[in-house]
């Protein structure tokens, strides 16, 4: 796993995508350098990414191509026949390249739900179980981008069982299957197919929250890894658009709210991007649809429900989630069995979202933490 942060751009979210490039789409430091200051908007970022992908491609530099058009498709306009291209170009890449791998170490597999089917793979240890992982990401993560951290609780011993869950990757590109803030649904879907017991749930990003909202409802998961901070979607959104909007949100000026908002797409990418695939990823058709139907995306009020072991994983130069967001995650959890947490900094090289930087910290983090409570 790469280490290590970069300023590579002045615009905060679209530094973080290139550097979450660099760190887990095999992206080369230098190319992301020579694009980044090219890139002004959306359709820049497409273009540009589209670009090192096909030249990656022609020179048979196959995963550096995956990852860049995986991030070429990340900020391409959701519903479009080249959003869709995109993410087939990436994942048959990915599979044809990691073949043998599919063939021997890992299982892919499918889950059926509701009007489609969730995709899963399995990945058992060769020496005894230690522990059994169900992981899912958040908001815009497909499972591919984690194939190093399954390997990585592979080699210590834990089986693995990582899907995509309604409004993520496969789920929602292939099957349509659109979020729900209900994730014990798709969790108990899982833990039902494979008769599992005494697991460790594991959420990033959007994850950290849905994962312990899973957990309230399902006494099958012993143990939850908040991989984000995460109390509220509702209140981490509202954080990137205009202090009034929660006012006219509460006195349900749906036109207002949408005419703010478009004015705020137009001079934002972050708000841009962030708007458009939250409407097609929970099926809503304008901004403030949105916006309400992530009210629902909550921890605090089933908190007091959750009462595994708890380990809360936060970084300090977050730029989706304010920092202090933590004590609120940390208020809404009086019944909890244990809770340890940890605030990654700059100098542990993890201060981006889902500590981009420095993976392999992370996981060794969890590892530990699982077979210390494990073993208590």
């Amino acid at each position: 796993m790469k280490k290590g942060t970069y300023q590579l751009h002045d615009e905060a979210n679209f530094n973080f995508q290139l550097n979450r490039t660099l760190m887990w789409g095999n992206g080369d430091l230098e190319e992301i350098k020579t694009i980044a200051s090219r890139i002004s908007t959306t359709e820049d970022w497409v273009k540009e990414m589209s670009t090192l992908a096909k030249e990656a491609e022609a020179s048979q530099q196959i995963p550096k191509a995956i990852g860049y058009y995986r991030m070429a498709e990340f900020f391409e306009a959701d519903g479009t026949a080249e959003k869709s291209r995109l993410y087939a170009q990436s994942k048959s890449l990915f599979y044809d390249y990691h073949k043998i791998t599919f063939e021997q170490e890992i299982k892919r597999d499918e889950v059926v739900y509701e009007n489609g089917k969730l995709p899963v793979w399995i990945c058992l240890p060769k020496q005894n179980i230690k522990d059994t992982v169900v992981i899912h990401g958040g908001n815009d993560s497909y499972m591919e981008e984690f194939l190093p951290v399954v390997q990585r609780l592979v080699s210590e011993g834990i089986a693995v069982y990582i899907f995509d869950g309604p409004g993520q990757g496969g789920a929602l590109r292939e099957s349509g299957i659109y979020y729900t803030y209900k994730w014990e649904k798709p969790i108990q879907a899982i833990l039902d197919a494979y008769q599992l017991d005494n697991v460790t749930l594991i959420g990033l990003s959007l994850g950290g929250m849905l994962a312990p909202r899973a957990a309230a409802f399902e006494s099958r998961i012993q143990r939850v890894v908040a991989w984000g901070i995460m109390p509220s979607f509702y209140d981490v959104i509202l954080t990137k658009v205009p202090d009034e909007l929660r006012i006219l949100m509460d006195a349900e000026d749906k036109n207002t709210v949408n005419e703010l908002i478009q004015k705020k797409m137009e001079i934002d990418p972050l708000v841009k991007w962030a708007m458009q695939h939250g409407m097609f990823s929970m099926n809503v058709e304008t901004p403030y649809d949105y916006i309400k139907k992530a009210q629902n995306f909550e921890m605090e009020s089933i908190g007091s429900q959750i009462t595994q072991d708890f380990l809360l994983l936060g970084s300090n130069g977050d730029h989706f989630i304010p920092v202090e967001l933590y004590k609120r995650v940390i208020d809404a959890l009086p019944n909890v069995k244990s809770l340890t947490y940890k605030m990654y900094t700059k100098n542990d090289l993890a201060e981006n979202h889902c500590n981009i930087g420095n993976t392999e910290l992370v996981l060794s983090d969890i590892i530990h933490w699982i077979l210390q409570v494990r073993n208590k």
